[in-house]
């Protein structure tokens, strides 16, 4: 009796882990952040011990403040294949485990209110 409650206790935890494992990598309880574009804080390919890091296959890679829907900030590191727009607004899905998993460029009026109040007053 004392083996199987041990082998259904086991089981649980690893059917729970897996289910965590699942819901973080699918993207789920993930953020929007928005930013713009600023090529000036653009780094292309770091060498990172003789090797050229592209960041998950992306030539080009962004640091720049981004804001949630309420305008808080976050400094948000970010790749992408391509020179990507100067001063274009951003959309970033950005995942919990992940980091930014998404990108899409929007239009200021797409913003929240409380992110183009920080754009309006100058924040970037």
């Amino acid at each position: 009796m004392m083996k199987k409650n041990v082998f259904v206790g086991i089981g649980i935890a690893v059917a729970a882990l897996l289910s965590l494992g699942v819901w973080l990598y699918s993207g789920s309880g993930s953020a929007y952040y928005y930013t713009q574009i600023d090529n000036s804080r653009i780094a292309e390919g770091k060498l990172r011990d003789g090797v050229i890091d592209m960041q998950g296959g992306m030539s080009y890679s962004y640091t720049l403040p981004a804001y949630n829907e309420k305008g808080v900030e976050k400094e948000i590191t970010f790749g992408a294949s391509r020179e990507l727009r100067e001063e274009a607004f951003l959309k970033l899905t950005v995942s919990p485990v992940r980091g930014v998993v998404e990108w899409s460029e929007v239009q200021y009026e797409e913003l929240p209110e409380a992110v183009q109040e920080r754009y309006a007053a100058g924040a970037q």
